[in-house]
């Protein structure tokens, strides 16, 4: 890659990433840790609130290594299963039958079914790094961002019959400036268009899906990129199609003025503009805390859900006020674990589990798995049920079609967990 920034996502603010500093921050008032424009609530009912996992205002979480205090749920998980390499996304074929992750070089293809957990039924080579994952709508095609300026197409069912022959082509940028760090896709909904971000040039990579895989991989297929913040990461598109949702580690600079220093973003893409117009589809950029990294959206596109992971702290946007007011668009800010990374909803979506990562080893913090009240977050009032044991790292997550298993990979333990979801409070 050609910048400092890998698919480690290893940016950290100073005030999230240094203790010590935090705690002396802490030791004052809550208002002193907050930068720029943005305020932080103070006082007792603030405090109480950051540890039972909500807040009392809309105001955008700082950066701070202060977590939620919950209870530990009971066991949940109906399996750890072991993989080669270090695992990072996974995506779960339209049947239920296979699981393919990402774990380096290779996809690692498991079969389901066995009240053991997955099992191991083949490992397909990739020709760069694997890094996250998504499927097109139809289910025919995996597209995994290659850590460079683009993604591997494969097809899903030659994945799952092992056929040397499943890596369809390549999506690519080929162009130097636009390229670095590669690391997740989405794509639209009607199956034309991809969207890769690529955290290394600070754009979000638009290309054609449909004329790739009709016409052979090549220069044609990339179709411009889309101007969003420093260190793009995360990428989710609402259910109706129109909308792509990405975030950003750190604003771009100039930014929103309202934008508190050393938070991200969350921008809002028209979607149809981005297929013909990228460099002037967005339409709108929030302040979303420290080191947004993750987003997702409910069942209906009514709410944007966006994991800060600086913040520790879980998001939820009205995706309406996104555009028509974004300065009101927050809903709550519910205080979870250490350095929250991927989110799922599950249950029919009455809950959302967020992997807290504990990515740079926060002394007296550990990984887990926050399981959150969505009505309650949405409410305003206390949403943290509690949270779950994980492995190192837990990173990415998918749900299995029928919806009674998530899956988590565990980067550091080289490990997928499955998460009996029956078994929820």
């Amino acid at each position: 890659m050609n910048s400092g920034i890998s698919h480690n996502e290893s940016i950290k603010c100073n005030v999230a990433y240094n203790p010590m500093m935090m705690r002396r921050f802490m030791a004052g008032t809550l208002a002193a840790i907050c930068l720029g424009a943005v305020a932080c609530s103070s006082g007792s009912a603030a405090r109480h609130a950051a540890l039972t996992g909500s807040r009392p205002s809309r105001s955008v979480p700082g950066c701070t290594t202060t977590v939620a205090k919950g209870p530990a749920l009971p066991a949940a998980a109906t399996a750890m299963t072991k993989v080669t390499g270090a695992p990072f996304g996974v995506a779960v074929t339209a049947d239920g039958r296979y699981d393919m992750v990402s774990t380096g070089s290779v996809i690692v293809v498991l079969r389901n079914g066995s009240p053991a957990g997955p099992s191991l039924a083949r490992v397909v080579r990739l020709p760069a790094a694997g890094i996250g994952e998504t499927l097109t709508p139809d289910g025919r095609y995996l597209l995994v961002a290659n850590g460079r300026d683009g993604a591997a197409v494969l097809s899903v069912q030659g994945v799952a019959d092992g056929k040397p022959d499943a890596v369809a082509g390549t999506l690519a940028t080929g162009r130097p400036a636009i390229s670095g760090g590669a690391i997740e896709v989405a794509v639209s909904r009607d199956g034309h268009f991809a969207f890769v971000s690529l955290e290394g040039s600070g754009r979000v990579a638009v290309f054609n899906l449909s004329r790739a895989l009709a016409s052979g991989f090549g220069q044609a297929d990339y179709a411009g990129a889309i101007p969003v913040g420093e260190a793009p990461v995360g990428l989710a598109t609402s259910p109706d199609g129109r909308w792509l949702y990405a975030t950003s580690e750190l604003a771009a600079r100039p930014g929103p003025t309202s934008l508190a220093r050393g938070h991200g973003t969350l921008s809002v893409i028209d979607v149809s503009k981005a297929e013909t117009d990228p460099a002037a589809s967005v339409v709108a950029t929030v302040d979303a805390g420290c080191q947004p990294v993750r987003v997702i959206t409910s069942a209906d596109g009514a709410t944007v859900w966006v994991t800060a992971r600086a913040s520790d702290a879980l998001l939820a946007f009205s995706a309406a006020k996104l555009v028509a007011d974004p300065r009101r668009a927050l809903i709550s800010a519910v205080t979870v674990g250490e350095a929250p990374v991927g989110l799922a909803l599950v249950n029919g979506g009455s809950r959302i589990v967020v992997a807290d990562s504990n990515r740079f080893n926060a002394p007296g913090a550990s990984s887990s798995l926050a399981v959150v009240d969505v009505r309650a977050a949405l409410a305003g009032r206390p949403a943290l049920i509690g949270y779950l044991k994980a492995g190192l790292f837990p990173r990415e997550m998918a749900v299995v079609p029928g919806g009674r298993t998530l899956l988590v990979t565990d980067n550091e333990s080289g490990q997928l967990e499955s998460v009996d979801l029956a078994r929820l409070p």
